[in-house]
């Protein structure tokens, strides 16, 4: 007699997703870049030297105008003014490393071949420069918020007692301390829209600091085709969100008729600028080889 031995089959593990499947989603590759970005000494540096930067200049204009200004007195200065002018003044500083950092968080990529790595992770490529976007104007944003709680700090310790110390409840005053890491946060975008297009630290550098610092300073020159031009310029248009409205009478009076942008018209014009250099970097980065 035969005996019929009944074998079940071999035991099959479920289908496995292979390692580093999970859905790319963009709030991971925001994470990704952010790693990066926190991972990089040049980066807590340039980051550091922007707070330090706004710190001092704030600490430097208040003990001097603490010093020129009698306790209990208010002087020919209000507080909202105050504020206007020592902002302003540590805006145009701090833009600098915030320039440089815009630049190298993408074009340093491209000079070390890293960004090959990157796109093989996210091929469809905008996400990751998105992600960068995101993780570059938060983080200035952030730290520039730290240095306007800090500053208003240093402003009441030394110009509480004369009455100085800019207050919230002014008019124009949030405003004006918003427009600090509102510029900063919008000039990063456009130094690393610089830094995508043309993807070399050096030219992107010398390109942004030029159109900032150098060719702003020709429109100033009392021309009537300079002037109707200048207004529109990113710098120009983006600092107006930091003046007050006795500041922006004083420029509308002296221009010889030629209309001035409002303090969220000018921002508006320098947030149009980032859009139109983002835009064009995200086709370029999008069809041209890493």
């Amino acid at each position: 007699m035969s005996t019929v031995m009944a074998t079940s089959p071999p035991a099959t593990s479920p289908p496995q997703s292979p390692a580093g499947q999970e859905p790319l989603t963009f709030a991971r590759v925001v994470l990704s870049e952010w790693i990066k970005f926190r991972s990089l000494r040049s980066t807590v540096w340039t980051l550091a030297t922007t707070l330090l930067v706004i710190l001092g200049i704030v600490s430097v204009f208040c003990a001097f105008i603490a010093s020129s200004v009698p306790a209990g007195t208010s002087g020919n200065v209000d507080g909202v003014g105050t504020s206007t002018f020592v902002f302003g003044i540590a805006a145009g500083l701090a833009q600098l490393p915030v320039v440089v950092l815009g630049v190298l968080i993408v074009s340093g990529e491209y000079s070390t071949g890293m960004i090959r790595s990157t796109f093989a992770a996210v091929p469809k490529r905008l996400p990751a420069l998105g992600a960068k976007a995101v993780v570059l104007a938060g983080s200035v944003f952030v730290v520039s918020m730290l240095a306007v709680g800090l500053s208003l700090g240093i402003m009441a310790l030394w110009l509480g007692s004369s009455g100085l110390a800019p207050k919230l409840g002014d008019e124009g005053t949030v405003r004006i301390v918003m427009g600090l890491p509102l510029y900063l946060s919008a000039i990063a975008l456009f130094a690393f829209a610089i830094g995508a297009l043309l993807r070399h630290s050096a030219g992107a550098l010398a390109t942004v600091l030029g159109l900032l610092v150098v060719i702003e300073n020709v429109f100033l020159f009392p021309w009537r085709p300079l002037e109707l031009v200048g207004r529109f310029m990113p710098s120009n248009a983006g600092t107006k969100i930091m003046m007050v409205q006795e500041q922006l009478d004083t420029i509308s009076q002296s221009s010889g008729g030629v209309p001035q942008l409002g303090p969220w018209q000018g921002y508006g014009v320098l947030l149009a600028w980032v859009a139109v250099m983002l835009t064009a970097a995200a086709v370029l980065v999008r069809h041209r080889d890493a």
